[in-house]
């Protein structure tokens, strides 16, 4: 793990002074949220949720949600000129460090990185195309920059607008619809003996849920640390009487010392008009192993009076297709999900692991200013060193780029050759691109499996 932050810096930490005053040049209000106010909190997230197109929450909802998320630095934008609602934020954002897990990362000698996780951002539509959005998405990169946190990162309800304060998707995420009548498995079956699928209550599920990540989580770059708000929304803590609350059912996969390796959370829907047509849905699944990944998977694509199996926001590259014996019967639409921002160049090159030894200059464009310069990495055995150099040491492969750039090649899930393909980056030597695919490769493309 490289570095933590304070939870008294980071809530504390005055509001940015520049976004302060181009704000109140324009009659607004920049200013941190009190979350030990209920009524304060309550008053940012019925803001927040409204802007997102979401009913209003009770008293039960918010003060759930209060204890949920009041440990993170929270921000709203007022209008103190409004004759109604003036104590409701026109404009909102919360935020904290997470860590995000790296290339090279394994449980068992994990790489992670404080990265400043930017979440529920909204503008009303009544103050829409002010520059309301800018000030609060750059008042969060100096924020964090300010207290030494070294990467940003969202995940994002429009992918249009966060480019042009240097964020790129670096992880990639699928949602899967699979013709389960044109399943034929044709992978191996599991024996009995070495583990098995079985069912659990969705209590249990959510109890053993946690745990079974945070191991996950250390070997997949792009995964972060989950709060467990989270956990309980994905069961149905907050809203028990839902259709889908009581629709959800749990497996897990035990190994053959009774050990918990995989678990997934689904529901069965349709077959109103014929009981042999249910679709599933996938909801979730966590898979420690090989095995408990397949078993799991073999489990929900079998499942009795079902033809359809959807899954949101799983993987691109699924190892169980390769087993359903008709590839075609798998349909995967593949977007961005997880996007990230470089604000310290050094502390976020040098963190990652490497699996090749080399050289190559990033030159780099940035007009907010955090990563601008000419920066030399350099790897040997698996570790990277990073230099700012001048403009005349022409000795490596080099590639110039802007900040977008730096951070979607960042976890390996494009390739520097496929960036150069579209024009977003420029060889200044031959070769470049091949030398720094070299360096950033990855054997297992990143993925992050939650929205924050």
């Amino acid at each position: 793990m490289t570095g933590t932050v304070a939870a008294s810096d980071f809530q504390t930490a005055p509001a940015d002074p520049t976004s302060v005053a181009r704000l109140a040049e324009r009659g607004l209000r920049y200013a941190l949220v009190d979350t030990s106010d209920a009524a304060a909190f309550g008053t940012w997230f019925q803001a927040a949720n409204r802007a997102f197109l979401q009913p209003a929450r009770g008293d039960e909802q918010l003060a759930r949600t209060k204890e949920g998320i009041g440990y993170r630095r929270t921000t709203g934008v007022y209008d103190d000129a409004l004759s109604v609602q003036a104590d409701w934020p026109i404009a909102t954002v919360n935020s904290w460090p997470a860590q995000l897990t790296l290339p090279g990362s394994t449980p068992e000698l994990p790489r992670t990185l404080p990265s400043w996780a930017i979440s529920l951002v909204t503008v009303a539509p009544t103050h829409r195309r002010r520059g309301v959005a800018r000030d609060l998405l750059e008042g969060e990169l100096r924020t964090a920059a300010a207290l030494g946190v070294p990467m940003a990162m969202l995940t994002v309800s429009e992918s249009t607008i966060y480019g042009r304060f240097g964020f790129a998707p670096a992880a990639f995420a699928a949602d899967w619809t699979i013709d389960t009548r044109r399943v034929r498995w044709s992978g191996p079956v599991p024996s009995t003996s070495v583990g098995r699928v079985e069912y659990v209550g969705v209590a249990q599920y959510r109890d053993e849920l946690p745990a079974l990540h945070d191991r996950v989580r250390l070997a997949s770059p792009g995964e972060i640390d989950v709060w467990p708000l989270r956990w309980d929304q994905l069961v149905g803590v907050d809203a028990p009487d839902s259709d889908r609350t009581k629709a959800l059912r749990a497996v897990r996969y035990v190994d053959e010392g009774g050990v918990t390796r995989g678990l997934a959370l689904f529901r069965l829907t349709g077959g109103d008009d014929d009981f042999t047509k249910h679709s599933v849905t996938v909801e979730r699944l966590d898979a420690e192993t090989a095995d408990a990944d397949l078993a799991l998977w073999r489990f929900l694509l079998e499942h009795d009076l079902t033809i359809e199996l959807k899954a949101h926001l799983r993987r691109p590259e699924e190892p169980m297709r390769w087993l359903l014996g008709d590839f075609r019967a798998a349909h995967v639409d593949v977007w961005e999900h997880q996007y990230l921002r470089v604000l310290d160049v050094a502390a976020v090159y040098e963190a990652r692991g490497y699996v090749a030894s080399g050289s190559v200059v990033f030159d780099v464009t940035d007009p907010l200013g955090f990563t601008e310069g000419r920066w030399l990495l350099t790897v040997a055995s698996g570790t990277g060193r990073i230099e700012k150099i001048s403009a005349d040491d022409r000795t490596s492969p080099e590639l110039k780029l802007t900040a977008n750039e730096l951070a979607a090649i960042y976890l390996g899930g494009v390739s520097v050759t496929t960036l150069v393909g579209a024009g977003r980056i420029t060889e200044v030597r031959p070769g470049s691109a091949a030398a720094a695919d070299a360096l950033l490769r990855v054997d297992r493309a990143p993925w992050l499996s939650v929205w924050y």
